[in-house]
């Protein structure tokens, strides 16, 4: 099953529904973080979650999701873009306890307090950046309190990893699907209600039963209403936009007196990305050559 995100209108109750099936991705994430089973799924979280509230976004801009907590996982970060183009880390990725189901499920990696908040790209220039409290220590439900009181938008949201087999077996990131419910300016708040308290029941079992036959299937059969039109889809993946030239323009920003430094001290530069572990060294000829398109670039 493709890594997937459809976004859907029922037309009679002004409702907007959008899911996303991230299990590739989630798994990406976890090889490239080589994350324990805690933090694997909290990313996993993490990044469907980022891919739903991209899809709430204008064409061609941004979504940061981030979580801090005093925890041991400390906390995640996620980019992402309404292409699809996902990306980010948790702060701690070796965390492997969790609490048994029920409220406090979570707890163990997050802890006692934290926040969670959204930095939107306005277009033009201009970003909104909107937080909440940790209240429920459940990624779905404070995404649905950030709703409540950010944009003042009841919104409802499901959002879960579920092993290869039912038996608990297998493959930990097997399955993870998200959906997000929400009313429209002029929706049906009782069919939204409704709605939203039998998906509660039905999401799980039908993400076990239909996930297989892809996302727009899926969604389907969560929400079979003959109203229902799909109205986009499109791919999802793990992908970073670093690269050996963004850091080499970063060494350039700090300045040449840091840069003749370094160079000095060290005889190279070295970095790390935080959202694909891509290692990178800039060689002392390399730095070399910077300093003296500097210089070029002055005289």
């Amino acid at each position: 099953m493709a890594d997937e995100l459809v976004s859907g209108l029922l037309k009679e109750t002004d409702l907007r529904v959008v899911l996303v099936t991230a299990s590739e991705l989630a798994r990406r994430a976890r090889e490239l973080h080589r994350s324990a089973t805690a933090s694997a799924s909290l990313m996993a979280q993490g990044l469907t979650a980022g891919a739903l509230l991209a899809a709430l976004q204008k064409s061609d801009s941004r979504i940061n999701l981030q979580l801090e907590c005093d925890g041991p996982l400390r906390g995640l970060f996620v980019d992402g873009d309404t292409s699809g183009v996902l990306r980010g880390y948790v702060k701690n990725p070796l965390v492997s306890h969790l609490g048994a189901e029920g409220q406090y499920h979570w707890r163990p990696a997050l802890g006692n307090k934290g926040y969670l908040s959204v930095l939107r790209d306005l277009g033009g220039g201009e970003y909104y950046r909107s937080s909440v409290e940790l209240e429920s220590f459940d990624l779905a439900r404070d995404l649905e309190r950030y709703f409540t009181i950010s944009d003042q938008l009841p919104s409802r949201v499901y959002l879960t990893v579920l092993p290869e087999k039912s038996d608990g077996t297998g493959e930990p990131l097997g399955l993870v699907v998200g959906l997000l419910l929400q009313p429209l300016p002029d929706g049906d708040r009782g069919a939204f209600q409704a709605l939203g308290d039998r998906l509660v029941k039905d999401f799980e079992p039908a993400v076990r039963a239909h996930a297989a036959q892809g996302a727009t299937a899926l969604l389907k059969a969560l929400v079979p209403q003959a109203d229902l039109e799909v109205m986009s889809r499109y791919p999802i993946s793990f992908t970073c936009s670093c690269s050996k030239d963004r850091v080499k323009r970063a060494l350039m920003s700090m300045g040449r007196e840091e840069l003749e430094d370094i160079l000095a001290k060290e005889g190279k530069a070295e970095a790390d990305c935080h959202f694909c572990t891509t290692h990178y060294v800039v060689t002392g000829d390399e730095i070399r050559a910077l300093l003296a398109e500097m210089t070029q670039s002055m005289s």
